[in-house]
């Protein structure tokens, strides 16, 4: 049974929910991302990437995430995948190159596109490790 500091779905691979902990970890990334609603944020940011983040009080290594455009990372330190969107948004890419990095972050735009063309990825290794070992 899971704690209060551990949940079920804490040992299925490459899930990262948005939960309390990550929540309560990820505000001031997320206050930042969802400011990229405003045009007047979004000329900020674009001035001084690093400088705007700083105003909301962003940790190092979320700020390096972002400034990376490592939007998986981004989730693992509790961004709002719905809020990383504005991210990928203002730069003007397709929710692919968004998607595409979170899949597997060595992936090309265009071998994310073949990939899903293909039918997606394998969920070999996803799935919980509770459920690989009962059956």
């Amino acid at each position: 049974m899971a704690t209060d500091n551990q949940r079920d779905y804490d040992d299925v691979p490459g899930t990262y929910v948005l939960d309390s902990r990550s929540y309560r970890k990820g505000y001031k990334l997320n206050m930042f991302l969802m400011s990229l609603n405003k045009a007047e944020c979004r000329e900020a940011f674009d001035k001084d990437e690093s400088g705007y983040m700083d105003s909301y009080g962003v940790p190092e290594e979320q700020k390096l995430a972002v400034l990376e455009r490592r939007y998986l990372d981004m989730l693992k330190l509790g961004a709002n995948v719905y809020y990383a969107f504005k991210l990928v948004s203002h730069d003007r890419q397709p929710p692919q190159v968004m998607y595409g990095k979170m899949s597997d972050p060595e992936l090309t735009f265009e071998e994310f596109q073949q990939m899903m063309l293909s039918g997606g990825r394998s969920i070999e290794g996803l799935r919980s490790k509770k459920e690989t070992k009962n059956g």
